[in-house]
């Protein structure tokens, strides 16, 4: 694939950041061969080259276990891919998240009439590829009722494999990200089997393990209409060979139930997500009253280490934003988590104006970058062990500024 230019940078700086993040990996490697990370505390901070700064215990218990898959340090998740570059949930953009240098990326999966795994942030797809100019689909076009939501469009459980893949992806918001329109029309929906063989091939190509981060979308939902993605998450980790421990893959999801019984399952990692606002789908289907605030509680997630290894909480209940808009200062959820045993990747960092707090944006026009290093580095000194990124190459920039790497 050829490395494109962004407007900030030129080819050969994609290029020379790329073989940087390779030989940083490889040096990982080699020093937890060597034994250093068996040393503890500070001196482990030191012989990884981490920066420590004397904020609190949640930060150097962030440095000294963030670690997947021989992974060491904070670790950049491509949230959807490069969304930031390029259509979300499809092949190009998972595969320049990987080029960038991320080694893993966001998946979320939704299935097909026929039983697929297919690509999608959500079901309902009129958002997010060409499916209103098929004329064919007309009648595809309904009203269904999602987690509490009315929503109205085409949704893929109403379409088979065959019939979206006839289908072209689009810019889900072409008003904050009107470059990326121009891709327009050139890339399918990808299965979750497309997207293994791809991550199968770049990690030859690149010396490098990559993998994915499975988000099952709507599990309660789709349960209810008899089309569940769990059975079809399980059976095609089964055939890939991934059913195992230090399988490239940790699954997630915003309900809790199906992960209990995935913990049950499968041996690969899982990862709650929590929203800052409301209750699992699952829960208010079950008549439960807890809400996401009960989850991250000091009981709820010690709750979620049972069969949990990550938490994947809303960036705003680390560090809630002010009436203006602006960071404050973050709460007790990191050190909470890290005591739990948890290790925390919240979401999602945006470069664009429209998604950074107040302060930290460069001007009025919502489409134009914003200050995102300061983001990134101030939820880093937070304590976090990695984050979803629509951006790749500049939350490595972050990362690598902050460790010192």
């Amino acid at each position: 694939m050829t490395v494109t230019r962004y407007p900030s940078e030129s080819p050969q700086r994609v290029i020379n950041r790329i073989d940087e993040v390779n030989n940083q990996m490889r040096a990982a490697m080699m020093r937890k061969r060597l034994g250093l990370l068996v040393l503890s505390g500070l001196a482990v901070l030191s012989a990884v080259g981490v920066a420590v700064s004397p904020a609190s215990a949640g930060q150097a218990a962030a440095d000294t276990t963030s670690s997947v898959h021989g992974q060491t340090g904070p670790v950049v998740v491509g949230h959807r891919g490069a969304p930031g570059y390029r259509p979300e949930h499809t092949l190009a953009s998972y595969e320049l998240a990987f080029r960038m240098g991320a080694n893993w990326v966001d998946v979320d999966l939704v299935p097909t009439k026929d039983g697929q795994l297919v690509a999608r942030h959500e079901p309902e797809i009129g958002g997010t590829t060409d499916v209103a100019d098929h004329p064919e689909f007309a009648n595809r076009k309904t009203t269904k009722i999602i987690d509490g939501i009315s929503t109205t469009g085409w949704f893929t459980e109403d379409f088979t494999l065959a019939e979206l893949k006839t289908l072209r992806a689009k810019e889900r918001i072409p008003d904050v990200r009107p470059n990326n329109t121009i891709y327009n029309g050139r890339y399918q929906i990808a299965t979750y089997q497309e997207i293994l063989d791809l991550t199968k091939r770049l990690s030859r190509e690149l010396h490098r393990t990559v993998g994915t981060y499975p988000e099952v979308k709507h599990s309660t939902f789709f349960q209810t209409i008899g089309n569940p993605v769990e059975p079809k998450l399980v059976d095609i980790l089964n055939r890939n060979g991934l059913n195992r421990r230090d399988a490239p893959v940790i699954i997630q999801s915003f309900e809790v139930s199906n992960l209990i019984a995935l913990h049950k399952q499968l041996r690969v990692p899982l990862l709650q997500l929590t929203s800052a606002t409301g209750a699992p789908a699952d829960f208010v289907a079950k008549g439960d009253k807890r809400t996401y605030a009960d989850i991250v509680s000091k009981q709820g997630l010690r709750e979620v280490a049972k069969y949990a290894t990550y938490l994947g909480p809303d960036k705003a209940q680390i560090i809630p934003l002010d009436k203006a808009g602006n960071l404050t200062t973050p709460t007790a959820l990191v050190a909470d988590a890290h005591a739990a045993g948890l290790q925390v990747q919240p979401y999602t960092f945006r470069n664009e104006n429209n998604f950074l707090p107040t302060n930290l944006r460069s001007s009025s026009n919502l489409t134009q970058y914003g200050n995102i290093f300061a983001e990134e580095t101030t939820f880093l000194k937070a304590g976090v062990d990695g984050f979803f990124a629509d951006q790749s190459d500049t939350a490595l920039e972050s990362v690598k500024a902050f460790t010192g790497q």
